[in-house]
Order: structure tokens, then C-alpha cells, then sequence
């Protein structure tokens, strides 16, 4: 009969962005165990709120199974003497697994005959295989960081105080530092600050809303999803959505509870973005929108506890709030009595990175690089790029981003509209910091875009060039993101660009700041933004659809991206895999390139006539297709020779005795094989 096991780790508050994470670890981490134990269960379950994490497993039998286990050891060479006789490697072997000399047999491998011994091991109790895990899975939860308390030797992101464990309702006992696992749980802290018996999960669940505890995050996340919506509508507004906010609060509290409070109208002078960043980085507050989206002068909060006057609570929070606010509009009055273009010099004295320089020269290289960009693509906003580009950093010497970082950008496009700047430009100064973060907004104007892919490009070559280079999951200065963004901003516009040029101009702009080999650096950045381009496609298409195209080339992104596409549509016709096999076959044979001419003359089989005439009869549409980047035409049209390559592979002979005949088939395999040259290698087709 299947049984139930449930723990809970009982802390002091951890930190909600740890939650998630602990969450998922704990269950791999059980499972794995489980897997090592050869214990079978039905389904894992993982809780947490910032005072408790738990997980219940289901399904587990009461006993692990037997096991036939063989050790290997040493080789029956090795083990044995010539004679036969075992050596002192084989007795060695047979002491160290326990059992007489008459038990080690020998066993046949790919790797040759070895002595082995077999085991039988008998199944043990569930529970005391739980209570070797757990101890284990504790301390194994990885966290961010982690800490020690009083004298003792466990780490854990805070001290535990309680453990609760339990195998089909009996306590699982071990101890974890100074605590003893056993049956009894806490309730909130301040609402219900006791203990309670727990029999088993379903229990624990109603002991614990008892107890003022919503242990399940999707459960706290739909009750305050459900209220906030609640609450800003019967305020008159909508909820300004932001799912991120909702997450981070979800395991802030143990049982939640929404307030809405109000702030001075006065107050939505000062833009939007700045309010609902103070309300929501600094405070956790919820804002609220009307129809049209504006901001009303109301937020909403999530409290960790009931209250019964919740008056009290509401003009905490407004006069903590008051004082943020009142120091936004202080910043935004004073940054305004210093024009942007002023601002600009100021960057000359912040440092961006000690090897690349200041803010200011920073500033100028992507200037250059967006200015190229826009007289490439659009001529006619190559001024406004290049002043867009000039004042895109100033806003960064600013009181109000120097106090809410995350408005850099949106503060200089509303100073950049305050002070008269062009429209179109002061919007740019906001767009080049998109996106930032993957799948987020694009810029929309090409002006937005030309400073964007400059400014990342910059910061991935010069970084390249100094030798900050991204390793396994560091990623100080975000190159990965900015190579994303680079790629998609690209893809988003058609710019048909060649990356080759504008990495190149980009290092060109670093020549005086490069501390490794121009051409090393070359090399490195073009396989990074590779690497981003192939996992970005591989998530929309055929992994060897996406390497056949990029082993080609993938200088040119929308050219790439459209070959991608077109071989995917390609690769779903019924009659593809037999397609993709004798074009493979084509490119395995003709591996080394053919310098001669196809000499009809030497044509021996009818076959051979019959494949020359038929690629001569798409060659020219194949190209002009590929010119106008029509590639599933194209591909369609080569398509169209499948019946002759067959016929030519059946009748003739390709590795001829004669080599002038032999390198004349080969030549003609060759033509063949050009015609898709330009779109992907079918060699990496899986067919």
C-alpha cells in the first residue's frame, strides 16, 4: 500500500526571492534521492511562504525493493595468474565486497572478461531510508547565500527552528543542528503564534488557514490576484498589471491581506514612471489606472496580517509613501533647471569601465556606429540618430536616476519633451535601452533602434576587447541579453545588415582601448552572437534546420532567419526525408571541392545527360529565386531533380576507374550540390 511523506522546514523569514528557487530544488533534489534509493512515488509537491518550506510526496511503498547489485573489479588478466590461480588483485577484491573467493565470477564486457561479484540486497524500510534523506536534502537545498547560527556546524538561508517529518502519519526521526524533527508546526507569527499536532498533509492544509497560514504560493497568489482586482475597482480604476509585483509579494506573506491608500493629486506632475517605480521598487505597492490608462492618485498594498483598524495601516503607508514622492518631484523639479546638452559634459568624469573609458567616450563610439547605421538604412533621420545618440546618457548625471535607477531613459525623454527636444528624438532616448529583458518590448522607431544596436554592440566588443567575457552563468555587464537584443531588434526591422561590417566598425571605434587581438576579439564576439542567434531559432524551429542554415552563413540575420523558416516548411512535406537523402548523399560524396568543368563529352550513361540537363533547367530559377529571397521557392524548385539524382545513383557508377570520367561525375555532383550552397548544408540535415 502506497504511503504519504510530508516535511516542513520551519524558519525565520526568507528572503521571497529564494522561495522559487528552493522550491524547485527541493524537488529535484528529492528525487534524485529517491532514485538513488529505488524508491517509486507518484508526484512531488513542493510550499513555501517566508517562514516555512514543505513538500509532500505521494505514492511511496512502505519498503524499498530488493536489488541485484555487481560490482565490478579488476580484469580477469589481472585478477588471475597464469596458472589460474587468483592473485593478490582478485583476493583484494573479493576482502573488499565482503564475500569468499568462491562467489567472484567472471563476466564479459565490451571492454573485455572482468571479475564481478553479485549481490543481493534486501529492501529496507521506507522510513529508514527517510531518515538518512531528509537530513541530506536540507542540507543540500542550495541558496544564494546561506548562513550559520549559534555553534553549530549546518548552514541553511536562515535558522531552522522547527521540522516537522512524517511517513504515513508516524514522526521520521532525525535532527538537523539542534532541532528534532517531530509532528508539531507553527502558526503565523503574530496572528497565531502557537503550535498545532499535524497528522498528515490534508491535515496540515487545515491547521494551518486555522492558524492563519496559507502554506500553498498558488493559492496566496490567487487571493491576491482575486482582492487587488477587487479593490482598484471598487476604487473607480483597473489594476495596472504587473505579474512580476504579484509574484514577489506571493512570498512576502503568509497569510495576505489588501489595503488600498491615496496620495495627493499634486503628486502626478511628476511622470508616471517615476511614481510607479517609487510605489512598486521601494514600497510593493500596487498602482491603479483609469480607462484611458492614466495614473490615479491611489495604490494598493498586500499586508502580512489582519487588522482590526485598517485606518491605521493605510496612513503609515501614505506617509511613508508622502516621503518618497516628495523626494521624486524635489529631483524632478531641481534635474530640469539643467538642460540635457549640459548634462552631456558631465559624463567626461563617469567612469563606464576602467579599460573602456568614461560615459563620454563611451557615448561618442556608439554615436558613430548609430550615425553609420541610419545613413546605411534611412538617410533621412541620420541627424536626429546622431543627436538622439548625444544625449541618450545624460539623464544618468540626473538627481531623480541617480535616486530610481530604473528610470533611466524614460527621465531623459521627459526632460528631453520638457526642454523643446524633437519628439522623435526624445523618444529614442528612452527606446535605445530596449528591450531589457527577453521577449520585452522592441524599440518601435528606427531611430530608437539605430542607437540601440549601437550601444549594445559597443558594450559587447569593448568588453570582448578588455577580456570581460561572459563564463557558464556570470554575466556581470549582460552581454548575453544585449546580444538577444541586438538579434532581435534586427530580425523586428528587416535591416538587412552584414554583421561582419558592423562588428567591424564597432571594433574600429575600440582600436586605442583593445587589450587582446583585434581578430581574437572578432572571432569571439561573431560566435557568441552566433550562439545567441542559434538558441534563439532553436526555439522556434528544427535544431538541424537551424544548424544546416547558420553553417552556411548567418552574416546576414533577416536572410538567415528566412532560409530557417523556409527549410522548417520545407522539412514538414511528406516527401521530404527520402528528398533530404539523396541530396545528403550528394554532399557526403562530394566532400572535397572539384576544380574541373563538366565535360558533357565525357558522358557515358544516359543518366548522367539526363542529371546535366536538368540542373542546367532549374540552375538559372534556383538562382534568381535566391536573389530575391524567395528560399522555399527555391528549394521547391530544386526539389524537382530528386527523381533524377535517384536515377543518376542507380545507373551510374560515380568513383569510375577513369579518373577523368570518375572526376567528371564528381564535377556534375558538384553543380548540384551548388544549388542549395547559398541556403544550407544538407550534410546536417537529420533525415
Amino acid at each position: 500500500m502506497s504511503k504519504e511523506l510530508f516535511l516542513e522546514i520551519g524558519t525565520e523569514e526568507i528572503p521571497a526571492g529564494f522561495l522559487p528557487k528552493a522550491m524547485a530544488d527541493m524537488k529535484l533534489l528529492i528525487e534524485k534521492e529517491f532514485s538513488a534509493a529505488r524508491l517509486t512515488f507518484d508526484e512531488v509537491k513542493t510550499l513555501a511562504t517566508p517562514r516555512r518550506l514543505a513538500l509532500v510526496v505521494t505514492g511511496l511503498p512502505a519498503l524499498q525493493p530488493d536489488a541485484e547489485i555487481t560490482a565490478m573489479g579488476p580484469s580477469k588478466q589481472v585478477a588471475f595468474g597464469p596458472d589460474g590461480a587468483l592473485t593478490k588483485a582478485g583476493e583484494g577484491f573479493a576482502r573488499g565486497q565482503g564475500v569468499d573467493v568462491s562467489a567472484l565470477q567472471v563476466i564479459a564486457t565490451e571492454k573485455g572478461e572482468y571479475v564481478a561479484v553479485v549481490k543481493k540486497e534486501s529492501g529496507r524500510p521506507a522510513p529508514d531510508l527517510l531518515a538518512e534523506i531528509l537530513p541530506r536534502l536540507i542540507g543540500n537545498i542550495p541558496f544564494k547565500k546561506s548562513m550559520r547560527w549559534a555553534d553549530l556546524d549546518v548552514r541553511f538561508a536562515r535558522p531552522i527552528h522547527w521540522l516537522v517529518a512524517l511517513f504515513d502519519g508516524v514522526v521520521v526521526p532525525f535532527s538537523f543542528g539542534s532541532v528534532q524533527s517531530g509532528n508539531v508546526s507553527r502558526g503565523h507569527r503574530f496572528m497565531a503564534n502557537d503550535t498545532f499536532p499535524v497528522r498528515d498533509f490534508a491535515h496540515y492544509l487545515e491547521e494551518c488557514e486555522r492558524h492563519f497560514v496559507i502554506p500553498d504560493p498558488a493559492s496566496r497568489k490567487e487571493i491576491i490576484r482575486r482582492e487587488i482586482h477587487r479593490v482598484a475597482a471598487a476604487s473607480g480604476g483597473h489594476l495596472l498589471p504587473d505579474e512580476g509585483l504579484l509574484d514577489e509579494v506571493t512570498y512576502l506573506v503568509e497569510y495576505p491581506s489588501v489595503v488600498k491608500g491615496a496620495f495627493a493629486t499634486a503628486f502626478l506632475d511628476v511622470p508616471k514612471e517615476v511614481l510607479i517605480t517609487s510605489m512598486r521598487s521601494h514600497q510593493r505597492y500596487f498602482s491603479i489606472v483609469d480607462e484611458s490608462g492614466k495614473l490615479l492618485p491611489g495604490f494598493i498594498t498586500i499586508n502580512n496580517t489582519l487588522t482590526e483598524d485598517p485606518s491605521v495601516v493605510v496612513r503609515g503607508n501614505e506617509r511613508v509613501l508622502r516621503a518618497r514622492l516628495s523626494d521624486a518631484r524635489f529631483f524632478f523639479e531641481e534635474d530640469q533647471k539643467v538642460p540635457l546638452e549640459k548634462r552631456v559634459e558631465s559624463l567626461k568624469s563617469v567612469v563606464y569601465q576602467q579599460k573602456l573609458g568614461t560615459s563620454f567616450e563611451k557615448m561618442e563610439r556608439f554615436r558613430a556606429l548609430a550615425e553609420g547605421l541610419a545613413k546605411q538604412l534611412n538617410p533621412a533621420v541620420a541627424e536626429k540618430t546622431s543627436r538622439a545618440a548625444f544625449l541618450c546618457k545624460a539623464d544618468l548625471v540626473t538627481g531623480m536616476v541617480g535616486e530610481f535607477p530604473e528610470v533611466q531613459g524614460i527621465m531623459g525623454r521627459e526632460y528631453a519633451l520638457l526642454q523643446g527636444i524633437d519628439a522623435e528624438v526624445a523618444s529614442a532616448i528612452a527606446e535605445h535601452y530596449l528591450p531589457t529583458q527577453a521577449g520585452g518590448e522592441l524599440p518601435s522607431s528606427d531611430i530608437g533602434a539605430f542607437v540601440s544596436i549601437a550601444d549594445k554592440l559597443d558594450t559587447i566588443c569593448g568588453c570582448f576587447g578588455v577580456g570581460l567575457i561572459p563564463t557558464g552563468s556570470a554575466d556581470p555587464y549582460a552581454l548575453r541579453r544585449a546580444a538577444l537584443g541586438i538579434i532581435n531588434i534586427i530580425l523586428d526591422k528587416g535591416y538587412p545588415l552584414s554583421l561582419i561590417v558592423l562588428v567591424s566598425h564597432a571594433l574600429d571605434q575600440l582600436q586605442s582601448k583593445l587589450t587582446r587581438k583585434r581578430e581574437e576579439v572578432f572571432s569571439d564576439v561573431w560566435s557568441f552572437i552566433e550562439g545567441r542567434f542559434v538558441n534563439l531559432m532553436a526555439e522556434k524551429y528544427p535544431a538541424d534546420v537551424v544548424d544546416a542554415v547558420v553553417a552556411v552563413s548567418f552574416d546576414v540575420l533577416v536572410d538567415a532567419a528566412a532560409k530557417i523558416r523556409a527549410l522548417a516548411d520545407f522539412k514538414n512535406r511528406p516527401d521530404f526525408e527520402p528528398l533530404a537523402v539523396a541530396f545528403k548523399r550528394v554532399c557526403n560524396i562530394v566532400k572535397e571541392p572539384i576544380t574541373a568543368e563538366v565535360d558533357p563529352s565525357l558522358f557515358q550513361e544516359e543518366a548522367e545527360k539526363t542529371l546535366h540537363s536538368a540542373y542546367h533547367a532549374v540552375s538559372h530559377i534556383v538562382e534568381t529565386k535566391v536573389a530575391d529571397h524567395d528560399y522555399l521557392s527555391a528549394l521547391t524548385e530544386i526539389a524537382t531533380l530528386k527523381g533524377v539524382v535517384d536515377d543518376f545513383f542507380d545507373k551510374v557508377m560515380v568513383m569510375a576507374e577513369d579518373e577523368r570520367v570518375r572526376t567528371n561525375r564528381l564535377a556534375l555532383l558538384q553543380e548540384v550540390k551548388g544549388l542549395f550552397r547559398d541556403i544550407a548544408d544538407f550534410a546536417k540535415i537529420a533525415a
